[in-house]
């Protein structure tokens, strides 16, 4: 059996300045920050392993699947609202976040990174919790959240809600809706 600090894994979920304040940014995702660096302080004392996905795009981003349908350039690679937001950056300093770009709402490399630590034996996966933070939770959250909890089925997989926004209150709560559906906790350890 895993070591307590070994049982928690957490993912930040594209905390980035262009879902925060930039161009598809929002009041809901503002008001969160605080609580989003507070959580990874949390973390980070009690020696959790940490992901962060950050969302990247390129210059062609219109032209792709995603660019046509949300036609908002945001998060393109190197730009500011690429960047994570400063506050959250700077509590996951010094920690032993895995960072990992992401080029669509959900992360099979997420998947994979967590393999390396989490069993796909069924029985071993009972004693760890997942915990999803980050934005939006209507869009990559929830798309990886669904990844992780097909990936590891027995494991507790959970969104923090207070450390969360979507892209309007309205698919919050529908996302919340869903997540009970798909048996994804929004109850915190």
């Amino acid at each position: 059996s895993s070591a307590a600090s070994d049982v928690y894994k957490r993912q930040v979920v594209d905390m980035q300045n262009d879902f925060i304040d930039g161009t598809l940014g929002t009041k809901e995702a503002q008001a969160i920050v605080s609580n989003v660096a507070k959580k990874i302080k949390e973390y980070k004392e009690r020696g959790d392993k940490i992901y962060v996905t950050q969302d990247t795009h390129y210059e062609d981003y219109l032209n792709t699947y995603e660019g046509k349908h949300l036609p908002v350039e945001h998060c393109i690679a190197n730009t500011d609202g690429w960047q994570l937001n400063d506050e959250v950056y700077n509590v996951l300093k010094n920690t032993n976040a895995t960072y990992i770009l992401k080029h669509t709402f959900g992360s099979i490399e997420l998947v994979n990174k967590i393999k390396e630590y989490i069993s796909e034996n069924n029985i071993d996966q009972k004693q760890y919790s997942i915990e999803l933070i980050g934005l939006c939770l209507d869009v990559c959250v929830i798309s990886n959240a669904v990844l992780i909890k097909t990936a590891f089925p027995e494991a507790n997989v959970s969104i923090n809600l207070d450390c969360t926004a979507a892209v309007t209150p309205k698919t919050f709560n529908a996302t919340k809706i869903v997540m009970k559906s798909l048996q994804i906790e929004d109850k915190y350890v």
